[in-house]
Parts: C-alpha cells; sequence; structure tokens
C-alpha cells in the first residue's frame, strides 16, 4: 500500500510534541531547584564580604539562616544594598553589582564598611568570563585585593590598573592577560558605587559622608 503523502509530516509533528512535552515539563519540574540555588550563590555572596559572617563549615541552611535572619533583602532605605547591624548600630553594607562582561553578565556584591568609603571585599556569583583569563576575577588572588581599599571621592571610586603599575588607596591591579574583563569590570563596580552613594543620599536626605 502507498504511503499517504501527509504521514511523515504527522509524524513528525506528533514526535516533535511529544519531545518537547517532556522537556518543557523537565525544566518545570527543576525550575524551583534552579532558583532556589541561584538564591543560595547571591546570599552567599553577600555574607562572603560582610566582616565575620561567613563560617567555613556553613550548611546551606545554615547559611541561609544567616542571611534571613541578620542581614535580609536590599532596602531602599540603604540605596538598593543590603544592611548587617549589631547591637542596632550599622556595620557593613553589602552592594549587588551587574553588568555585561566580556562574554556575558557579570553579577557579584562589593561590601563596604560603615562609613561608606572602606571596602570589606567582592564577590562573585555569576560570570561566563574565560577560564583561566577573564574567570580568575572569581579567585582569591584577585577579590583579596579590595580589602581595606577607599572609595575615593574624586574621579573614578576604584581602579582596576594594569599588573605592573603601581596602587593607591583606591587601586587594585587587572587579571594578566583579562583586559577586556578588568576593564568592563570597573565599569560595573564604580557604575554601582556612583548610583549606591547618590541614592543613598537621597533615600536619607544628606550629602555623601567624607
Amino acid at each position: 500500500m502507498r504511503e499517504k503523502w501527509w504521514f511523515p509530516v504527522v509524524y513528525m509533528f506528533v514526535m516533535t510534541a511529544f519531545f518537547s512535552s517532556i522537556v518543557i515539563g523537565f525544566s518545570q519540574f527543576t525550575s524551583d531547584r534552579v532558583e532556589a540555588n541561584e538564591d543560595l550563590a547571591f546570599e552567599k555572596a553577600i555574607l562572603t564580604v560582610l566582616p565575620d559572617m561567613l563560617g567555613a563549615g556553613d550548611s546551606r541552611l545554615e547559611l541561609h539562616r544567616k542571611f534571613t535572619e541578620l542581614v535580609g533583602q536590599p532596602d531602599a532605605n540603604s540605596g538598593g544594598a543590603c544592611t548587617l547591624s549589631r547591637e542596632g548600630r550599622i556595620v557593613a553594607y553589602a552592594l549587588p553589582i551587574s553588568g555585561q562582561g566580556f562574554w556575558a553578565p557579570i553579577k557579584g556584591v562589593i561590601g563596604i564598611k560603615a562609613d561608606r568609603r572602606t571596602i570589606t571585599g567582592i564577590a562573585f556569583y555569576e560570570q561566563n568570563e574565560t577560564p583561566g583569563l577573564g574567570a580568575q576575577i572569581t579567585k582569591i588572588g584577585f577579590t583579596s585585593q579590595f580589602q581595606g581599599k577607599v572609595i575615593s571621592s574624586t574621579g573614578k571610586p576604584l581602579n582596576i590598573k594594569r599588573p605592573s603599575d603601581v596602587l593607591g588607596k583606591s587601586d587594585v591591579h587587572a587579571v594578566t592577560g583579562a583586559t577586556q574583563t578588568s576593564t568592563r569590570l570597573e565599569k560595573i563596580i564604580n557604575d554601582a558605587l556612583k548610583n549606591w552613594l547618590s541614592e543613598f543620599s537621597q533615600a536619607n536626605g544628606e550629602g555623601r559622608t567624607q
């Protein structure tokens, strides 16, 4: 019997619909877990940049408890930053930062002391820069440079300089061989800091602390 001309079309349609349903169903099944992992990565980055908040053996549950009970979500009164307080006094802020890297978005958090000038640390929870080059921004050799740096009151708040340059109190060295990632990261950080300082002042009706 001669096969009907429409049979291959119908067959392909049915098979495509069947496998698409499986993929969509799997995606919906895992979406909650994916979202939970993303939230946890964000919370861990927040705790990483705040003083004495991240323990080496902290479980996922403990990380979430610390974030929920001691920090919480970004606050409009703090210019969009998370706030860590102890005994009724602000200890530090954790400012989310994000922007376009060389290959894909970079998302992270920068910690700032209550003086709104001194950096306590930086951490990243999403990036897809080149392994061994731009991706080195997540390594301790790069991130540790930010501790104790001071947000400049003139020009760029922070500078990412060439590896051979002499550093000042508002400077860190770029990742060797990752000029494009370093340049884009500098912009991400400085845009976030400038906006935060402005929004904080507006939210609290005050000028910037020098």
